[in-house]
């Protein structure tokens, strides 16, 4: 089957980007409920490190996990930084002391948190920016229209969205380019989801539209396994190559389409290089044919 090593982000522009096709999320790298410090520093730090010896050189963080708990990692990890390293962070959201999440969407507050990530991450420029919509966002077109005027401001190389719907996107791409897409999705996350009071959106809605027009989607919640384990069909092909379901379900992704970008997070050295592993898994036809028919 069809499974690239690599990935290309906004082909099309004057700027495109080639990056290995196994990610990182930061997001665990943090305490319990995305907020605070992690655990355990040292190994943190050790992940991210070793994450760039394993050839990883994408890298999705937020300067709301923690707060700047994952931005302030990744400077003291890596800067300064290879070259071929893409930072990707997201805008749109913000913590409240209660560990709530809360949109940050207005043009000010957009502003405010590109200045941020330039800061902690100690870079003039940031590679790649999701806005990330959320449930009682505002106008998403007035929030679109001011990642493009910080694009044009030099503060942002390439524009992304997130939990966005295919009205969204259609959108945000007739406003400028949009280069990649981060939305929930995974083998059990097929489907739109609803988190308290904020909806998340799925990827199958929208991977036509990415594959049609050459945007890669990155999956975030990717790892949850909560349906596979009612539904044994993860649980199957895990069994069958020796693996285990969160290596499986990495594997599903890379196999699902090429213009997926998976960023499997974990704040286990261990975990991680058994995720990294799942790139070696060779799914078959009869593999995903099996995987993606409904379940009896």
């Amino acid at each position: 089957m069809n499974n690239p090593k690599t990935i290309t982000i906004a082909a099309s522009s004057k700027n495109p980007i080639t990056v290995n096709r196994l990610g990182y999320g930061t997001m665990r790298l943090t305490g319990p409920g995305i907020y605070g410090e992690h655990h355990n520093r040292p190994e943190a730090l050790q992940i991210l490190k070793k994450a760039v010896e394993r050839g990883v050189n994408f890298f999705d963080t937020a300067d709301y996990y923690g707060e700047d708990v994952t931005n302030r990692l990744i400077a003291e990890a890596l800067y300064p930084y290879p070259k071929d390293l893409v930072i990707c962070t997201k805008v749109g959201g913000a913590r409240k002391p209660d560990k709530s999440w809360i949109p940050f969407n207005t043009p000010e507050n957009l502003r405010t948190s590109i200045e941020n990530n330039l800061r902690t991450l100690k870079i003039d420029q940031v590679t790649l920016v999701h806005f990330r919509a959320m449930g009682n966002a505002m106008n998403f077109e007035r929030s679109m229209e001011a990642m493009f005027a910080m694009q044009q401001e030099g503060k942002i190389l390439h524009v992304g969205v997130s939990n966005v719907t295919r009205s969204e996107l259609g959108a945000a791409m007739k406003m400028g380019e949009i280069a990649t897409v981060e939305n929930m999705y995974g083998h059990a996350q097929r489907t739109t989801h609803g988190e308290g009071h904020m909806v998340s959106n799925g990827g199958e809605e929208i991977l036509d539209i990415c594959e049609k027009n050459g945007i890669p989607l990155v999956p975030y919640f990717s790892l949850f396994l909560s349906a596979p384990k009612k539904d044994p069909r993860i649980a199957a092909i895990a069994k069958k190559y020796g693996v285990n379901e969160i290596q499986a379900n990495i594997a599903w992704l890379l196999h699902r389409s090429p213009w997926i970008l998976p960023i499997p997070g974990t704040s286990s050295l261990v975990h991680f290089e058994e995720n990294m592993l799942a790139a070696d898994i060779k799914l078959t036809e009869e593999d995903m044919q099996f995987l993606d028919k409904h379940p009896a």
